[in-house]
This record gives structure tokens, sequence and C-alpha cells, in this order.
């Protein structure tokens, strides 16, 4: 439960980044860099006295009907938490904060904060196992359908979106949303490799006995332990082997290095570890 709570924290704070994002950068310069809240944006073209969060409440409640019809009750239904309370934010924001230009004249200084807050915030929300719907929704229907990859599929849309900028606002909003869609796509990528990152400790040390038990029961860890034989020495070791968060790999460093200052230490990154007790940020 207190697992729960806590990714739930992590998950609101990266949707509050996605609509601040949204609202303070991305919508009074008329980047319409993908997403619902592109096509949202677009839409206050027509109806410029809606705000865009309740525009986006609409067609997320469609689009949440057609993941129901199209794609079953479970991955609709996973959908559900991050729609609704990242639209509500939206459309709060907007109320507290109603911009109608720009906050400075740096229009590629606020298209980096438009792409690069609510980058870092969706993968935030990725990373902690919900969504924040919309056209991720309509890439799964399309990648059903069509068989197309979810990745070509959101790409697809976000420029579809982008494009359509240049018809309502101009072309200089289409190129701006156009660089927008490339720099999302970018980032996103690199924030979520970097929450992913654990790192791969390998120690040999005479402390052996200490360091398992220090992984085993104080930083609540798995290690593996093989007998090698030193090339040099020719004395056989023992060599520990742990996959540990960056949090716990800085533990462990500082008490192998208070208990045994000779120890031979390795630390590497991986971004992919498959097995149990590694589905989440620690």
């Amino acid at each position: 439960m207190k697992k729960k709570k806590t990714d739930y924290i992590w998950i609101n704070l990266g949707l509050l980044m996605v609509a601040a994002g949204i609202v303070l950068f991305r919508n009074p310069n008329k980047f319409a860099s993908g997403g619902v809240s592109g096509v949202s944006l677009l839409m206050t073209y027509f109806f410029p006295n809606w705000p865009v969060g309740g525009i986006m409440l609409v067609l997320n409640g469609f689009i949440l009907l057609l993941g129901y019809l199209l794609l079953g009750k479970e991955k609709a239904l996973g959908s559900v938490y991050g729609t609704i309370v990242l639209s509500a934010m939206i459309w709060l924001i907007e109320i507290i904060v109603p911009l109608k230009q720009p906050l400075t004249d740096q229009k590629f200084l606020e298209l980096i904060y438009s792409v690069f807050i609510p980058g870092l915030g969706t993968a935030l929300v990725f990373h902690y196992g919900a969504t924040t719907g919309g056209t991720d929704i309509v890439a799964q229907i399309l990648s059903k359908f069509f068989k197309w990859k979810i990745t070509t599929s959101l790409m697809a849309a976000d420029i579809l979106i982008a494009l359509s900028a240049g018809l309502l606002f101009g072309a200089e909003a289409s190129l701006y949303s156009m660089l927008g869609v490339f720099l999302k796509s970018f980032l996103m990528d690199g924030f979520m490799e970097s929450l992913r990152i654990y790192k791969i400790v390998v120690i040999i040390s005479d402390k052996s006995m200490d360091i398992q038990n220090f992984i085993c029961n104080v930083i609540k860890r798995g290690a593996t332990v093989h007998t090698a034989r030193g090339a040099y020495t020719e004395q056989n070791r023992d060599v520990i082997t742990t996959v540990l968060s960056r949090r716990q790999a800085i533990q462990l460093q500082q008490f192998v290095k208070q208990e045994d200052p000779g120890a031979f230490i390795t630390i590497s990154n991986t971004t992919e570890i498959i097995g149990k007790g590694f589905g989440g940020f620690e």
C-alpha cells in the first residue's frame, strides 16, 4: 500500500508537469506538437471561448469509449486515471493562470520548455505504470487493426496534428510544432532510459560474508556469489554480483569502502532488468 501511494504521488507530479508545460508554454504559442492537447488547441480556433482542458476532457472521454469498444475493458480502464486527472489539471491551471499571450517574446526558448517539462512529466507517468491516455489509445487501435508499431502510429498522429497547425495558425506555428514533435521523441527516449537505469555491481573482497549480509539484510536485495581464481595471485576468492538502484549502489559502495578499503569493485549501467523486484523506480 505504501508503494502504491508513493507511485500515485509520482504519477500526479508527472501529470502536473505535463499540464503546466501545456498551459504555460505550449498553448499561448500555438505549439500543436501532437497529442490530444494539440488537437484541443486546434479546436480553439473554431471555439475560442472554450478552455483547452474542457475540450480535452470531452475528446478523451470519446477516445476512452472507443478504446473500451475496440481494445477491451482492461486497456481502456488503465488510461482512465491519467486521462481525467490531466484534463482536470489543465482546466484548473487555465483558470488560475489565464494566459492570453506567451510569457516571453523568446519563442524558441518557450518551445524548449513546452517540450522538456511535459516530456519529463510523461516519462514519470509511464515509468510508474500509468498513461496520459489520448493518442496513446489511438496508437494502440491503429497498431491492432493496421499492424503498425505503436511508436510509428504515435509519430504519424503527432506529425498530422503539427501540420494541421499550419492551416489554422500559420506556417510559423506549424514549423515550431513539427520541431516540437521531433524534440519530444528524442527527449522521451532519453528520459525513459535514464529512469530505467540500474547498477550492476561486482565486488571481490576479503569481507565477502559481511557484504552479502549487508546486501540481503540491510539493502534487501539478492546477490549471486561464485568462486573465481585470480590470474596473478592464483588464489580463490568470492565474487559477488548484485543489481541495485542508484541509491542502493551508493549505499553499498560506502559500506564496502568502510569495511574493506582494499576491495575491488566494478559498477556498470543497465536499462533492461527482467525479473522479480525490478518493476519500478526505487
